[in-house]
C-alpha cells in the first residue's frame, strides 16, 4: 500500500485512510493509494469499506504542487469511478472541508456521512476549471440540477447540515470522531443490508429549463467576461442528457478546453501570488509583538470599518472620537456594521453583543495608555496628522505601534514628527475597511522588522491579504490609479465620452468604470486631490476643468444625486448635462472617435506603465505585488491575473511601442517606464522578475 494511504480491518470494516499532511491533498500518491485499496477491498473478506482523512479535514482537493504539469496515472476521474464500482459497499465519512477533487472521491463512494464541520463544494471555477473528476455529473443525480447549478458556477460550497438537506449526503455524524462514527454507520449499513449504491447508477437528473435559463442568464450578468461559471452549467446540464460514462467525458473535455484558456493561467497565477505576497526576506524569522489592544482615532466611515474589522477578530478597541456626539454615532455605525454581520449570518446575536462588548467609544487619549496598536483614520491632512501622532507619542507606553491610514500623505514626515519613528507604519485600509480584503502595508524607513512583521501577522488575523508598499504619494494602488484616471481624462479630451470608457472598461472586467468609480467616491474627493497637489502640480499636466466646474455646481455623484450620471436611487443615467463642460475644455483640441478595444489599451497601457515605475523605483518590490493590489483593492478582474500578468500576456514590447507613439503627442504623461524598456530590450516579462525575487 501506499505511505499516505492506510487500509486496515476492523472486523468486518476495511478502514481506508488518507494520510497526506497537511490537508490531505490529491497528489498521484494519494489517487495510487485509493486505487490500490479499493482492489484490496475487492479481493479480501471484508464486507463494507470506509474511506476517511487522517487531521483535520477529509480530503482538501489537487495538490497545487502538480499544477502546471503534466498529469499522471491514476487519472482522479478513473480513481472516483474505480472506488463506485466496487462489488462491496463502500462508506465516506467527511469531517471538515471536502472541496473539489475532495468532493468528488466522497461522491465516487455509495453512502456519504458527515460530521457537523464538515462542507462540501466545488471552488474550481475560481481556477478558471470545472469540477473534472464527475462533480458535476454525480451531484445532480443526488440532488437535482437546482443546487448544483447553485454551488458550482459560483465555487461555492456547503455546510454538513445543508448537504443532508439536498440530499448531496445520508447522515450527520454524531460527537467528534470521524473514526468512530463512520465505523458505528458502516456496520449500522450492514447489519441492513445496505446494497451497492453507485451514484452513476442513479437516474440522469430531470431536465429543468427554466432553471438553466435563469442560471445562464445570472452568470453572464455576474462574470463579467469570465467563461468558467458558464461552462460549469453546461456540465451540469450533460448530466441530464448522458449516461455516467458519457457525461464524465463530457466533463473532462471542458475541463481540458478550460486548462488552455489564458483565463485559467490569470486565475492560478492570481492563486499563488496570494500565497507569495506575504513572503518578504525582510520579516523571515522576525517575531510580531503582541496585539491584544487597539486603538481607533477617527469614527467615520474609515475609522468604523476598522474597528469593526478589529472587533469581529476578536481585538479589544478603543475608539477616540472628539467630543461625545461623535462617539456616540461612530458606536452606531460599528454597531450598523455588527447588524449586517448577523443578517448575513456570519454573527449570532450573542456573538454580536459579546463583540460589542469590547468595544470603548471615547474623546480621551488617556484611554490609549495600555493600547497595543493605534490606527490613525482622521482628515487625510498632514497638520492633523501631525497633532493625532504627537498626542499618541505622549500616551501610548512604549513597544506600542502607530499606525496611519493615509492614502496619500508622506508617512516618513508623519514618523519624523514623533519620537519613536521605528514604531511608526502605514496600515492603508480600503472602504469598506470590514470588507474590502486589501491592505496595504507602507513602510518608512526608519520602521523596524519587527513592526512589519507585526504589521502583517494583524492583516492575517483581520483575514486581509497584505501587500507592502514603500513611501511616494499614493503609495502602489493610489499612485497608479492617478494616472490610470489621468488618462481616462486625455480619452475625454480627445473625443470619447465619459460613458463610452466607463463601457469598454467594464466590457474589459472592472466592476466599474472611472467615472461611475469617481460618483460613487464623491466628486469632492477628486477636487480636494487636485487642491492638494495644485502647487507642485507640473505646467504640462491636464487638468479636468470639466470635473472642477462639476464640483462648483454641487455635482458631487451619487452623495447628490448628480454628477457624470443622474441617480434614482443607486441606478445611474447618463448626466448629458456633463457634455457642454466638457466641450469648452476641449476647446479646438483635435477630436476623434474610439473603439472600445483602443480605450482599453490606452487605459492598460497607462496602468502598466505607471506600474512598472512603482516597481522599478522598489515601490512595489515585485510585480505580483502590484497584481495582488489591483485584484483586491480596485476591482480588477480576477480571471486576468493583474495587469503585470496582462501585460505580460498581451506582450510588453507592443505595449512599448503604443506608449512610445503616443508619446510623440504627449510626451509629459507618455515617459515610457525604465523597468520596460529593459525588459523589453532584455527578451523578458515581469513574470520574470517575480521568479527572481522567489
Amino acid at each position: 500500500m501506499s505511505d499516505v494511504v492506510r487500509y486496515e480491518r476492523e472486523g468486518p470494516v476495511a478502514v481506508i485512510t488518507v494520510a497526506n499532511p497537511p490537508v490531505n491533498a490529491l497528489g498521484q500518491a494519494v489517487r495510487q493509494g485509493l486505487w490500490d485499496a479499493a482492489d484490496r477491498f475487492a479481493e479480501d473478506d471484508a464486507q463494507i469499506a470506509l474511506i476517511l482523512g487522517e487531521g483535520r479535514l477529509f480530503i482538501g482537493g489537487a495538490d497545487i504542487s502538480e499544477f502546471g504539469k503534466p498529469p499522471t496515472r491514476p487519472f482522479l476521474p478513473d480513481t472516483c469511478t474505480h472506488i463506485e464500482r466496487s462489488p462491496k459497499p463502500v462508506v465516506a465519512a467527511v469531517h471538515g472541508p471536502a472541496l473539489g477533487g475532495g468532493c468528488e472521491v466522497a461522491l465516487g463512494a455509495h453512502y456519504r456521512l458527515a460530521m457537523k464541520d464538515a462542507r462540501f463544494g466545488f471552488p474550481e471555477v475560481k481556477l478558471g476549471l470545472i469540477p473534472g473528476a464527475g462533480g458535476s455529473q454525480r451531484m445532480p443525480r443526488l440532488t437535482g440540477v437546482g443546487p448544483a447549478l447553485d454551488m458550482m458556477p459560483a465555487g461555492g460550497s456547503v455546510s454538513a447540515e445543508e448537504a443532508l438537506r439536498i440530499g448531496l449526503v445520508d447522515r450527520l455524524g454524531e460527537g467528534d470522531d470521524v473514526r468512530a462514527a463512520g465505523l458505528a454507520y458502516a456496520q449500522e449499513l450492514l447489519a441492513a443490508g445496505a446494497p451497492v449504491r453507485p451514484v452513476g447508477a442513479l437516474p440522469r437528473p430531470a431536465y429543468d429549463a427554466e432553471a438553466f435559463e435563469a442560471a445562464r442568464a445570472l452568470w453572464a450578468r455576474k462574470a463579467r467576461g469570465e467563461v468558467a461559471p458558464l461552462r460549469a452549467i453546461d456540465a451540469v446540464d450533460a448530466a441530464t442528457k448522458m449516461d455516467l460514462d458519457q457525461g464524465v467525458q463530457e466533463e473532462r473535455r471542458i475541463f481540458l478546453e478550460l486548462m488552455e484558456t489564458p483565463q485559467r493561467a490569470g486565475l492560478i497565477h492570481a492563486f499563488f501570488n496570494d500565497r507569495k505576497v506575504s513572503k518578504l526576506p525582510e520579516i523571515d524569522g522576525i517575531a510580531p509583538r503582541d496585539v491584544a489592544q487597539v486603538g481607533v482615532i477617527g469614527g467615520g466611515t474609515m475609522g468604523a470599518g476598522i474597528a469593526t474589522a478589529c472587533l469581529l477578530s476578536g481585538l479589544s478597541v478603543t475608539l477616540i472620537e472628539r467630543d461625545d456626539t461623535a462617539a456616540d454615532k461612530a458606536r452606531q455605525t460599528i454597531t450598523g456594521n455588527l447588524d449586517g454581520a448577523v443578517k448575513r449570518g456570519k454573527l449570532t446575536e450573542a456573538q454580536q453583543e459579546a463583540t460589542l462588548a469590547r468595544l470603548q467609544t471615547v474623546t480621551d487619549y488617556a484611554a490609549l495608555s495600555d493600547a497595543d496598536l493605534a490606527i490613525e483614520a482622521v482628515f487625510e491632512d498632514m497638520g492633523v496628522k501631525k497633532e493625532v501622532f504627537a498626542q499618541l507619542d505622549a500616551v501610548m507606553k512604549p513597544g506600542a505601534i502607530l499606525a496611519t491610514n493615509t492614502s496619500y500623505l508622506d508617512i516618513d514626515a508623519i514618523a519624523q514628527s514623533t519620537s519613536r519613528a521605528a514604531d511608526v507604519i502605514g496600515l492603508h485600509f480600503f472602504s469598506p475597511a470590514h470588507v474590502m480584503k486589501l491592505l496595504e502595508v507602507v513602510v518608512p524607513d526608519a520602521t523596524a522588522p519587527d513592526v512589519t512583521a507585526t504589521a502583517f501577522a494583524l492583516a492575517k488575523r483581520l483575514g486581509k491579504v497584505a501587500v507592502r508598499a514603500g513611501v511616494c504619494d499614493g503609495f502602489i494602488g493610489n499612485r497608479i490609479l492617478a494616472t490610470y484616471r489621468g488618462a481616462a481624462d486625455r480619452l475625454i479630451l480627445d473625443g470619447a465620452s465619459p460613458w463610452e470608457i466607463d463601457a469598454a472598461i467594464k466590457a474589459f472586467g472592472l466592476p466599474m468604470g472611472p467615472f461611475e468609480m469617481g460618483d460613487l467616491a464623491g466628486l469632492d474627493i477628486g477636487y480636494m486631490t487636485r487642491q492638494r497637489k495644485a502647487a507642485t502640480r507640473d505646467p504640462r499636466d491636464v487638468v479636468p476643468t470639466w470635473a472642477d466646474a462639476m464640483y462648483h455646481k454641487g455635482w458631487l455623484g451619487q452623495k447628490t444625486g448628480q454628477g457624470y450620471y443622474t441617480y434614482d436611487g443607486r441606478k445611474g443615467t447618463p448626466n448629458e448635462a456633463v457634455m457642454p463642460l466638457i466641450e469648452e475644455a476641449r476647446g479646438n483640441r483635435p477630436q476623434r472617435g474610439f473603439t472600445p478595444e483602443e480605450i482599453q489599451r490606452f487605459y492598460m497601457a497607462a496602468m502598466v506603465n505607471e506600474a512598472a515605475k512603482v516597481v522599478g523605483e522598489g515601490i512595489a518590490q515585485r510585480p505580483l505585488d502590484v497584481d495582488v493590489t489591483l485584484l483586491y483593492g480596485y476591482g480588477f478582474p480576477r480571471w486576468r491575473g493583474g495587469p503585470m500578468h496582462w501585460a505580460d500576456t498581451v506582450g510588453l514590447g507592443g505595449l512599448l511601442a503604443d506608449i512610445r507613439l503616443w508619446a510623440d503627442a504627449d510626451p509629459y504623461f507618455w515617459q515610457p517606464a525604465p523597468l520596460l524598456e529593459r525588459l523589453v530590450a532584455e527578451g523578458r516579462s515581469f513574470a520574470d522578475l517575480n521568479t527572481e525575487a522567489a
